[in-house]
C-alpha cells in the first residue's frame, strides 16, 4: 500500500469515526491592483470554502473556535468531513455557521450514507445546514467493469437525491488518474454518469496521479460544480501559489465552462494546519480570487 493509498484509507476511517464522535488574510490596494492585472482575471466570482479535514485535529477539539477563525480569515464556506458530534444538533451547527458568515458548501460522506434509506436522513441533515452537495470521497473497484457498475449505481442515487433537492458527487484521488487499460477509472466513471453527478476534481491529487487537471476540466463542461484547490510541487507543505499548478488555466475553465459554484481549499500536510489554510487563501487573493 503506497502513501496515497494509505491516505485514502485514512480519510475513509476518519469519516466513519468523526461522524459519530462527539486580519492576516487582508490584501492591500497594491495587491488588489496586481491581481487585476493577472492574465485570465476573474470571469465570474466563485466563493472560496475550505475542507475541514485540513484542520481536523483542531476541529475535533473545538469546532466552534475553528469555524470562528475560518470566518475571520475570510473564507465563505466550509466542507465537512465528519461533524464531531454536531450532526446530532444540526440547527445549532447551522447557527454556528451563520454566526461566522459561513455557508456549508458540501460534505464528504461515505457511500453508505447516500444509499438506500440513509439518503433521506443525510438529505434532511444537509437541508438544515443549507447544503446540497453530497460528495463521496473515495471509491474502489477491481477493474473497468467495476467502475461501470459504480457509475450505474451513482446514476440511480443521483436520481433519488435530485427529488430531495440534493446532488451527489465523487472526489478525486491520485489513483483515479492512473491508466486502467487505455483510459483511467476517472474517465470511465464520468463518461458513464449523468450530468447530475458532480465531478469534484482535486487539482493537486490529479497531478500527483499524472493527470492533466485542465484537460479533465475541459473534457467535462458543466460537471465541476465543486473543485478542490490543492497545490502540487514547490517546497514541502506548499500552499497555493508556491508550486507548479497552472492556476490561471484552472481558473479560466472553472469560471467559464466548468459550471463551478465553489472553490474548496484542501491542505492536508504540515505542522501548522490553520496557518496553511490561511496561506492558501492569501495565495488565492494574490491571484485575484477569494477577495470578497
Amino acid at each position: 500500500m503506497n502513501h496515497f493509498e494509505r491516505k485514502r484509507v485514512s480519510r475513509r476511517d476518519f469519516l466513519k469515526s468523526a461522524a459519530v464522535g462527539a486580519g492576516a488574510g487582508l490584501v492591500g490596494l497594491d495587491g488588489l491592483r496586481a491581481a487585476a492585472l493577472q492574465p485570465g482575471g476573474p470571469r465570474k466570482k466563485i466563493p472560496v470554502g475550505v475542507q475541514l479535514y485540513s484542520v481536523r485535529q483542531a476541529a475535533s477539539k473545538d469546532l466552534p473556535a475553528v469555524l470562528e477563525a475560518i470566518g475571520k480569515m475570510g473564507y465563505k464556506g466550509v466542507e465537512f468531513a465528519g461533524y464531531y458530534g454536531w450532526d446530532s444538533k444540526p440547527k445549532e451547527l447551522r447557527r454556528l455557521l451563520d454566526g461566522n458568515g459561513l455557508k456549508c458548501c458540501g460534505t464528504h460522506t461515505d457511500l453508505e450514507t447516500v444509499t438506500g434509506d440513509n439518503l433521506k436522513a443525510t438529505a434532511e441533515l444537509h437541508s438544515i445546514l443549507g447544503n446540497s452537495f453530497l460528495i463521496v470521497p473515495s471509491l474502489e473497484a477491481k477493474d473497468a467493469q467495476g467502475w461501470l457498475d459504480l457509475a450505474k449505481r451513482f446514476n440511480e442515487i443521483a436520481a433519488k437525491a435530485k427529488t430531495l433537492g440534493m446532488r451527489v458527487g465523487y472526489h478525486a484521488h491520485a489513483g483515479d488518474f492512473r491508466k486502467l487499460g487505455d483510459t483511467t477509472s476517472w474517465e470511465i466513471f464520468f463518461d458513464n454518469t449523468s450530468p447530475d453527478v458532480i465531478m469534484q476534481n482535486d487539482i493537486g491529487n490529479c497531478m500527483i496521479g499524472g493527470g492533466d487537471p485542465v484537460a479533465i476540466l475541459k473534457k467535462y463542461p458543466g460537471r465541476s460544480a465543486s473543485v478542490h484547490l490543492k497545490e502540487f510541487g514547490g517546497p514541502e507543505a506548499a500552499v497555493i501559489g508556491q508550486g507548479i499548478v497552472p492556476w490561471t488555466e484552472v481558473f479560466k475553465v472553472c469560471e467559464t465552462t466548468g459550471g463551478t459554484a465553489w472553490y474548496v481549499v484542501e491542505h492536508e500536510v504540515g505542522d501548522d494546519p490553520m496557518g496553511s489554510i490561511r496561506g492558501c487563501l492569501e495565495g488565492l487573493r494574490k491571484m485575484g480570487r477569494g477577495l470578497a
